[in-house]
């Protein structure tokens, strides 16, 4: 679709207002396209306008949204929902995010900072160690993999 095209260009070249603008009224004239509302949930939080952002998301979501839009628009209303403090359900979408993209590590690192807000800090901790020492190319990382894994859910262990 043209219109959608030429928002997220306007989008990637910052002029976030104008695209926004253009994602609203699209979501109006194609009120059941799951990718429309993702990518106008998408222009408000590119806004720091979170709070706008998650009915859009809520609907991308409940349209069916599939495949890297459904991953990209989980793991946007996750964060905004942690934004707004609402952790719960920023809890439960990652959650649900985590179950359908297990390799997704970002996804991953907000639910620790999610796990954070929640207070759950051997948790949050246990995942940001796992997902350092399984992405990290840094060579002294990869020399202690087997360490920080070992130790991600024994930090208060001691010997």
């Amino acid at each position: 679709m043209r219109e959608l095209e030429e928002a997220i260009q306007l989008r990637s070249e910052g002029k976030h207002k104008q695209a926004n603008e253009m994602l609203i009224k699209l979501t109006r004239n194609y009120p059941e396209n799951a990718v429309i509302h993702y990518q106008c949930a998408w222009s408000f939080d590119v806004m720091g306008l979170e709070s706008e952002a998650v009915p859009y998301y809520e609907k991308s979501i409940a349209l069916g949204l599939e495949g890297e839009d459904l991953e990209g628009a989980l793991l946007g209303l996750g964060s905004t929902y942690r934004t707004l403090g609402e952790f719960e359900k920023s809890k439960a979408t990652f959650l649900t995010g985590i179950e359908r993209f297990p390799t997704n590590y970002a996804m991953k690192v907000f639910y620790s900072m999610t796990l954070y807000n929640l207070n759950d800090h051997d948790s949050s901790m246990e995942i940001l160690l796992k997902c350092v020492a399984e992405t990290s190319s840094d060579p002294t990382i990869k020399s202690y993999k087997k360490a920080i894994e070992f130790y991600s859910d024994q930090l208060d262990k001691q010997w």
